[in-house]
This record gives C-alpha cells, structure tokens and sequence, in this order.
C-alpha cells in the first residue's frame, strides 16, 4: 500500500535542511527516532526504517508529521541484502529525491569469544557491516553534490575499556574504514560522509536505569549517559555540514578521554 504523505505547507520557515529528504536506518526507537525527529525539526522530509517496531515507527512518523514534514515508515531488515539496499529507492519513491543517509540500524551480540556462534558472527556482520554498505552505496546512486552520508559507529572503537566486546567491536570499526573510503570516493561528486560515535545512551536496549548502566557510567569522564537527542544534536549538525567529511565524531561523555 502506498503511504500517505501530506504536502509540506509553503508557509513553513526556511531551517537547515529545508527542501531536504532524510533516511534513517533503525528509526522507530532510540537514536534513530530521536535523530529522526530532529532532522524533521531543521526541515527535513524523512523516511526511516524498522523491522518489528512497526507500532513505534508510525508513532515517529506522525511526530515528524506534526512538525510539518512528511514522513514514511517502511519495514526493511539490514539483515537481508535486497532489504538493506532497497530501502534506498523506496525511500526515494515516497518522498522524492534523497539527500541524507544517516546508517545507524545495528545490533549487538556481546560474550566472551568462546561463547559466539557462526550465526551470531554472521548476523552481527550482515546488519552492522554488510547492510551499511549496501545502504550507502545505493544512497550515493541517488545523491547529487550536497549529499551526506552519517554513520552510528559506537565508543568502543575509540576505547575498549573490558572484554566481551570483540565482536560488536569490530563490526564498528569496519565502519570506520567505510566511512573514509566513501569520503575519497564520493568527496570528487559533493558528498559527505561522516561516523558519530555514542558512549553510552540512554535506549531501549541498553536503558540509563539498567542493571549494567552504573559500571557503563562511570567510564565516563561526565558521570552520565547520553540522551538519544545528544546524540541526534550531532548527526542534525552533519547533515548540514559541508566541510566536514571522512572525520570521526565521539560523541560519548568523554569514555575516551
């Protein structure tokens, strides 16, 4: 069924990112829909991604909606190759145009190296890689100069402060590399690309008030977790940036300081 998308209202003020459609991996819950929202808030048309959340999804949906943009929730698993990628083009198709990939669906397996299966391997580096790059190489079919790919990496990469973390780890840190490559790659076409890195936030999959948040806490030189919209705060000031790429950005309360 094709969504329903209201016209932007003409009157609306001009914002950073007027005229400008967004898509957002893993959007329905944490710093996808909190980035979400905030990309809608400076004037973007935004469409995200879920895989279960579909409830969640539309909920950030008509909160984009209330701010005056359009908005589209489409189920697409960055697990499945044709899922990742195709979540580009039907991106594309609702909203028009594509200028903001903000790639930050991924999940954890955490344990000790003895305790991780092939599936879990294969799956962590299906969603946290290979649909990364699927993703943005099918964004930059479609960007023209002023595009801007933002990537969710995580603290670890800079500082890795105790075991367990081995394979979410380094299926962030590929990120990195990803990250540099497309900045040479696409910087000749105009477009950005760029990885935020979060120290620990306040989410439905790791929550502040979680029984493993204090030790997670006090790695921090502030004492605190984030708030998704800190996070957020950071990919809304890249999305508009036009100097900045191939850069990473931690935005972690000083874990690596």
């Amino acid at each position: 069924m094709t969504p329903h998308l209201p016209e932007t209202p003409r009157s609306l003020p001009e914002t950073p990112l007027s005229g400008r459609a967004a898509l957002v991996t893993g959007g329905s819950r944490g710093i996808g829909a909190a980035t979400a929202r905030r990309l809608a808030r400076e004037g973007a048309d935004v469409a995200l991604t879920y895989v279960h959340g579909k409830e969640a999804a539309e909920d950030v949906v008509r909160a984009v909606e209330a701010l005056g943009r359009r908005a589209v929730a489409l189920r697409a698993d960055a697990a499945d190759a044709a899922e990742a990628a195709g979540a580009v083009p039907a991106a594309v198709r609702a909203l028009g145009r594509l200028d903001v990939l903000v790639n930050n669906a991924g999940i954890g397996v955490l344990g000790p190296l003895e305790s991780l299966s092939l599936a879990d391997i294969d799956r962590v580096l299906a969603v946290n890689v290979r649909g990364v790059f699927l993703t943005s190489r099918a964004a930059a079919a479609h960007m023209t100069a002023g595009g801007r790919i933002i990537t969710v990496g995580t603290c670890l990469t800079q500082r890795v402060p105790g075991p367990g973390g081995t394979l979410y780890t380094m299926s962030k840190a590929a990120l990195v590399g990803l990250t540099r490559a497309l900045a040479r790659e696409l910087g000749e076409r105009g477009i950005t690309a760029n990885i935020v890195h979060p120290g620990p936030t306040d989410t439905d999959m790791n929550p502040a008030d979680g029984p493993y948040a204090p030790g997670q806490a006090v790695l921090t030189a502030l004492g605190r977790f984030a708030a998704p919209e800190e996070i957020a705060a950071t990919i809304a000031h890249l999305a508009g940036a036009s100097y900045v790429t191939g850069a990473e950005f931690p935005v972690d309360g000083g874990h690596a300081a």
